[in-house]
């Protein structure tokens, strides 16, 4: 007898920080050191310029990825407290409402008045019920708002370091910009494979689009800084 393995991929929310902070570290950084690259030939002008906007990034991305912690806590406190009182005070219409959402899962009419009795017996996971079913809400994890902005962060500046490391290694600007545009490109190319991979998107498809986003922002900005200087 074989047995049957699913596979499933899954997306937690340390994942979706970790793409959301290397995504934008290694495009705007890269955008913003093709740019200067257009208007100046001093490396050490681009790295000091890049370290301040990758510091200056991490600390506003961090924040954000505080405050969307905080936000999705403090909404999920109300509504949770909300559904508390509407089930102490209005137990039967709360009642009627578990029903219907088991109705619509294809719970049999002539089992519901068991199954229904059997959630509301317990008004904690009654309201839990509530929350997700009723109002699609996951009881958030309480860690998420340190871990939020230090994984966003860290992997803005940790993506935002590869465009600048040619620079840091080379004098002319104009010499380290195509390594720059190439580490850079294999960094996209790499990081959106990933992407795609963990988030059960095509990876070569992943891999193209995230290349071909940072891509742009790069040559639009490096075009700017030439027409601008």
């Amino acid at each position: 007898m074989s047995l049957h393995h699913e596979h499933h991929v899954s997306s937690s929310a340390a994942l979706r920080d970790f793409v959301i902070g290397m995504s934008d570290g290694l495009t705007v950084p890269f955008a913003l050191a093709a740019g200067l690259s257009g208007a100046i030939d001093a490396s050490s002008l681009v790295v000091t310029a890049g370290i301040a906007e990758i510091a200056a990034g991490s600390i506003a991305m961090g924040l954000g990825g505080y405050l969307a912690a905080k936000t999705e806590k403090e909404h999920y406190e109300t509504e949770h407290k909300r559904e508390l009182q509407e089930v102490e005070l209005l137990p039967k219409v709360e009642a009627k409402e578990v029903a219907d959402i088991l109705t619509n899962f294809g719970v049999p009419d002539a089992e519901l008045p068991v199954v229904v009795s059997a959630i509301c017996a317990h008004p904690e996971k009654w309201v839990d019920f509530m929350m997700r079913f009723e109002l699609g809400l996951e009881r958030p994890d309480p860690r998420r708002l340190f871990q939020s902005p230090l994984i966003i962060g860290s992997a803005y500046a940790v993506g935002g370091l590869v465009p600048l490391l040619p620079y840091m290694i080379n004098a002319s600007a104009a010499k380290a910009l195509p390594l720059s545009i190439i580490v850079s490109l294999i960094a996209l190319v790499a990081f959106g494979a990933f992407k795609g991979y963990f988030t059960g998107q095509r990876v070569i498809r992943s891999a193209l689009q995230t290349a071909l986003i940072g891509s742009l922002a790069a040559a639009a900005a490096f075009v700017i800084a030439k027409c601008v200087s």
